[in-house]
């Protein structure tokens, strides 16, 4: 035999070994095209059922918005209105007050505490937090807690003014007299 014809041979003998390697039993090609399955024929079709199919969610741009007959009713979020002061986180407050008062910080901060577990919301509490901070001498803390207490006003005019006003003093205790003076612009504009 001619060293081309064993060439030949050997090579249609290996590609006759890798077209049976592509291949399943019963024939079926193991190949699937990019993109998706295909089926082959003898393959079973999925069962039909009765029930329509469950409709897809609509999803519409504002301006494809449906219209609609009713009125919006809107409630306020709390950043607009802030949570109402609970009459046992009043009556905490209360007591932190006089414990302020009698310079007792420690028992100030555990009222106030207990008052932000009842009103975690309340801008409040946040700020009397601020000020039990302030008189203990830790000014991190009372800035942090003034800034939640804003954070948490809403449009309450008269509690966004204490909170700035609170805010200025405790910059102004810590050496920022820029950011004091922002904090004042910010209250009297209210």
């Amino acid at each position: 035999m001619n060293k081309h014809v064993i060439a030949r041979l050997g090579a249609l003998f290996i590609m006759l070994a890798l077209a049976g390697c592509a291949s399943r039993m019963g024939g079926e090609s193991i190949y699937v095209p990019m993109g998706g399955e295909t089926r082959t024929q003898d393959a079973p079709a999925p069962p039909q059922t009765s029930e329509p199919a469950p409709e897809e969610p609509q999803v519409w741009r504002k301006s494809e918005q449906p219209e609609t007959t009713e009125p919006e009713t809107r409630t306020p979020s709390y950043r607009e209105s802030g949570d109402q002061l609970p009459e046992a986180a009043l009556t905490l407050i209360r007591d932190a007050d006089q414990y302020l008062q009698r310079g007792d910080t420690d028992g100030a901060l555990s009222q106030l505490e207990r008052a932000q577990r009842i009103a975690p919301r309340s801008p409040e509490v946040y700020l009397k937090l601020a000020q039990a901070y302030v008189q203990k001498g830790n000014l991190d803390s009372a800035e942090q807690f003034t800034l939640k207490g804003l954070s948490l006003a809403g449009s309450n005019a008269r509690v966004q003014r204490a909170g700035w006003l609170l805010l200025a003093d405790i910059r102004r205790a810590r050496g920022n007299v820029a950011g004091a003076a922002q904090a004042e612009e910010r209250a009297a504009a209210l």
